[in-house]
């Protein structure tokens, strides 16, 4: 491995709060959003994090941002240029931080499928709908839908998000806004999708999120990142079966194969899986965006 794993970032002169893989300190009008490399799974935290995970999922979505031409709450992700404590451990943060603007999160995650797979698979299995969506009979996991599917869900600060439909997403956040987040989250996700394509990768689902800043609305927190979207290799894609991946459904699948109960702390992760999670994140990096990882 390249180098020891950043589980925590530690900036004392800054009021921190700490996600499952974010420590976000605030600077007053802006933020740090410093990825560490932590990684979660089934809504635990895992005890063994994964080398330079945080700074592929910074170095994708500060590549999404200037990509996909939206408003964005992106400044720099240049640590040179950042009111940085003098005594913060700047090669550490390096590649791994992003200076934001402040904006109010809607506290909706906009998720656009456009393959059936994860939660929409088992929900179409019980009911053949998602998210109130009536689908086709028939369909087999991982099939690629007709047109891709808007199928909000509720933020939870613990434990799962909980899939709402269009209209109760209208109710709570006012339908002229549940329009346009549906509008151009399933613009972005067509760009990015036909985009990932074109590098062998199948943009299977993503979610997006998206804040009020200076009065309109703006992407926030991560972009198109394998902990953001499910990534499929194009060339071994194949309907009826669950597919091999980019993402941590690699991790998910090694712990579903152990005895763990996902009802207590769940067990180290071995080297073996550590540096293939390791390498599957780089390698959709460097598939997307087109260049060598610089911290190989």
């Amino acid at each position: 491995m390249a180098r020891p794993a950043v589980a925590e970032t530690s900036l004392p002169e800054l009021p921190v709060r700490r996600g499952k893989v974010r420590d976000i300190y605030d600077l007053g009008d802006t933020l740090l959003m410093i990825a560490t490399d932590r990684i979660s799974a089934f809504d635990w935290v895992l005890p063994t994090p994964i080398p330079d995970k945080g700074r592929v999922l910074t170095g994708l979505s500060v590549f999404w941002f200037h990509y996909l031409g939206e408003p964005h709450h992106l400044i720099t992700d240049d640590v040179d240029q950042m009111p940085i404590p003098a005594a913060a451990p700047i090669d550490q943060l390096r590649g791994r931080t992003m200076l934001v603007r402040k904006a109010q999160p809607v506290p909706i995650e906009c998720v656009v499928r456009g393959y059936l797979a994860g939660s929409a698979w088992k929900e179409y299995q019980k009911t053949g709908s998602v998210c109130g969506i009536k689908l086709p009979p028939g369909l087999v996991e991982s099939a690629e839908l007709e047109q891709p599917l808007f199928t909000p869900a509720t933020k939870a600060a613990s434990g799962h998000d909980e899939n709402i439909s269009f209209e109760e997403m209208a109710r709570r956040v006012g339908n002229d806004v549940a329009e346009e987040l549906r509008a151009r989250s399933v613009a972005l996700y067509n760009k990015a999708r036909a985009y990932a394509r074109e590098r062998g990768i199948l943009l299977a689902d993503t979610k997006l999120e998206w804040g009020w800043c200076d009065g309109r609305l703006i992407l926030i927190d991560e972009v198109f990142t394998p902990d953001s979207s499910r990534f499929w290799p194009a060339d071994a894609y194949q309907p009826g079966r669950s597919q091999p991946s980019f993402d941590k459904q690699f991790v998910r699948d090694w712990l579903d194969a152990t005895d763990w109960d996902k009802n207590s702390p769940p067990p180290p992760l071995p080297d073996d899986i550590v540096e293939q999670t390791r390498q599957r994140y780089i390698e959709a990096y460097e598939r997307l965006t087109g260049r060598a990882f610089p911290w190989k």
